[in-house]
């Protein structure tokens, strides 16, 4: 196994303990596939020095991945996830990959961002040519695959992003569609302080748990497990340049990033919703 983490079975708060029994059996296979993909080749050294923030293996095993799945990565962006999700499911599984799509601006932040993902998986074809990739990007394009065809759904650090946008209605009634009953809902995100307004706090991009919860549960799926896998406890969450500050991208004017760079990562919940069957 990867490693323990903490879990929480059917309630909205978080219980610290080992992995149940049935979990673990679950997981199990899971972990030779994902230990090969992290250590694998196409894995560039600079996203193997986040893992130490972003918990890849811990965090897949606790959304339930196994390599049979059928996996929808939304919004993959430079493909950090990808590296890894591709390898693993290569053999027996299927991923797709959701981009924004293209614009009829060439330099519009959604058609570079496509653009990059596409070219990244160019680069690698013996790990990448079975990746399929779909534009999502609501209300233009707002189905994420056929209904009731995916197992595992991801999201990372995206709820900020579509709230900005008025999008996230619209994401989880996508993710609720598409996923086949029983299938599994898998978030991580920037989380705010509860009690600040989740709209205009998600310009910083960080959001209260609290509201990623309301927003999946209203669209119909349950709150299955939520862990502490990725949160920090050394993230203030009032930085001038909002989670943008920190790493990796240490955005803003100030001189000193040391103090930014040893908070690293921001604080972040991990939740598991799983559409009910029948």
């Amino acid at each position: 196994m990867l490693a323990k983490f903490l879990i929480l079975v059917s309630t909205a708060s978080v219980i610290p303990g080992a992995l149940t029994a049935a979990s673990a059996t679950e997981n199990k296979s899971s972990a030779p596939a994902l230990e090969a993909a992290l250590a694998a080749p196409n894995r560039s050294d600079e996203n193997r020095r986040r893992d130490v923030f972003r918990h890849p293996g811990e965090t897949l095993e606790f959304f339930g991945f196994r390599p049979d799945m059928t996996v929808i990565e939304l919004w993959a962006g430079g493909g950090w996830y990808t590296e890894i999700l591709a390898p693993a499911l290569r053999d027996s599984g299927r991923l797709i990959v959701t981009t924004y799509g293209e614009t009829d601006d060439p330099e519009a932040y959604r058609s570079r961002s496509h653009r990059m993902l596409a070219e990244n998986l160019a680069k690698a074809p013996e790990v990448y040519d079975q990746v399929e990739v779909l534009t999502f990007w609501p209300p233009e394009a707002d189905s994420l695959g056929e209904p009731a065809s995916a197992d595992l759904l991801v999201t990372f650090r995206n709820i900020h992003s579509m709230t900005r946008r008025g999008q996230q209605r619209a994401f989880f009634a996508a993710a609720y569609d598409v996923l086949k009953p029983g299938g599994i809902l898998g978030v991580v995100q920037h989380r705010a302080p509860e009690g600040v307004d989740p709209v205009d706090n998600a310009e910083t991009g960080y959001i209260p748990q609290s509201y990623v919860v309301s927003l999946a549960e209203d669209a119909g799926f349950r709150l299955d497990g939520t862990s502490e896998i990725n949160a920090n406890p050394k993230d203030t969450k009032d930085h001038p340049e909002g989670v943008w500050t920190l790493p990796p991208r240490l955005r803003g004017k100030d001189p000193d990033k040391s103090r930014y760079i040893a908070i690293g990562e921001s604080d972040r919940m991990t939740l598991r919703f799983v559409k009910p069957a029948g």
